[in-house]
């Protein structure tokens, strides 16, 4: 039975879906870009990534956070579900990577059970990290040893290299604690030169804008953070902010959304569709659901397959002839360079 505050969050995003269908009545359907596009049906490639969000549950309650996780979200993965997925990555070897996601994934009991059990079927692991759950607590102080023994590769959310900007958008203090976590993580290797360790940083937007170029914000990240901070690390991927949850909270609140969305229309790029990360990933929640994308996932989108929405039917002759579900939201992910876990995709 759903928690009280599961329900409130039901509630609360039902009410955001009448408010956004109002505003889309003015707006080209993206099936229809799609169509033009002649990428409609959108269709699945050899899947590559297996994305699992492990749980909602967080210790920040970051303002642009498109899960609206948060030390109140309950909803935990459980060891029975991460067996079932251990058995679908051990049959379908196509999954190279597997890509841990929450709230914050340490968090979740299991985590490094898991952890070790995906490593033993020789997948290359992605984890999702704050940054601040690494000083968050004691028990949490050795995850960067911890990722360094197998080799995972970090993916850290950093919405920009100054206090201020970093502390509106994540909440105060975050900055201060993000730049220990990465000192921490490259003390032990990660991020420097011929370490193996990849540590790669994430930025999204602070308003109702796109993010700039990838390669020109990348080049002021790294000489800020080293000049400043002496710190290191391989890659900066910019993320579209997705007109969903807490976003479209601010988006609504601020009366930005009509403007925003004008402004991911006008950007679809037909070249970014293309390459979009639903067509080679499989996302999974935390209840074992079968999604395109996280995104989808957080709109409670599952897969357009019945017969194998849930990990515990999985088939992936099945998975793989799906048409993939779009909705609105998706201009986010096509527009300009595009958008996707892994930064611009053009």
């Amino acid at each position: 039975m759903k928690s009280l505050k599961a329900l409130q969050h039901a509630l609360a995003d039902a009410g955001h879906q009448l408010d956004v269908l109002e505003h889309d009545k003015k707006l080209p359907l993206f099936t229809d870009r799609m169509q033009q596009a002649g990428l409609f049906p959108l269709l699945p490639v050899q899947p590559e990534i297996f994305q699992v969000n492990v749980g909602k549950m967080c210790n920040q309650v970051c303002k642009h956070c498109h899960v609206d996780a948060g030390p109140d979200r309950k909803e935990i993965m459980t060891r029975e579900t991460m067996l079932l997925c251990l058995e679908v990555l051990e049959k379908n070897t196509s999954f190279t990577t597997v890509d841990l996601t929450g709230g914050a994934p340490e968090m979740n009991p299991d985590f490094r059970w898991f952890v070790t059990a995906i490593k033993k079927l020789n997948r290359h692991i992605i984890v999702r990290c704050n940054l601040t759950i690494i000083l968050a607590n004691k028990k949490y102080h050795d995850l960067p040893q911890f990722f360094k023994d197998h080799e995972i590769e970090v993916v850290s959310s950093l919405p920009f290299y100054t206090q201020d900007r970093t502390d509106r958008q994540r909440g105060n203090g975050v900055f201060e604690d993000s730049i220990k976590a990465l000192q921490m993580l490259n003390t032990v290797g990660y991020g420097t030169a011929n370490s193996g360790l990849l540590l790669n940083l994430v930025y999204n937007p602070a308003g109702a804008f796109l993010p700039p170029a990838q390669a020109a914000l990348e080049k002021e990240y790294k000489e800020a953070l080293l000049q400043q901070y002496n710190i290191q690390f391989n890659n900066l991927y910019v993320i579209t902010n997705m007109p969903i949850s807490r976003y479209l909270d601010y988006l609504l609140v601020s009366g930005n959304y009509e403007s925003y969305m004008d402004k991911l229309v006008q950007a679809f790029n037909p070249a970014a569709a293309a390459n979009v990360m639903c067509r080679n990933t499989i996302s999974v929640g935390w209840d074992g659901y079968l999604y395109d994308c996280d995104f989808n996932q957080m709109l409670d989108l599952k897969v357009a397959c019945k017969e194998s929405d849930h990990l515990s039917v999985y088939s992936a002759d099945l998975i793989n002839k799906r048409s993939i579900i779009l909705n609105q939201h998706c201009y986010g992910c096509t527009a300009g360079s595009g958008s996707s876990c892994g930064g611009s995709v053009t």
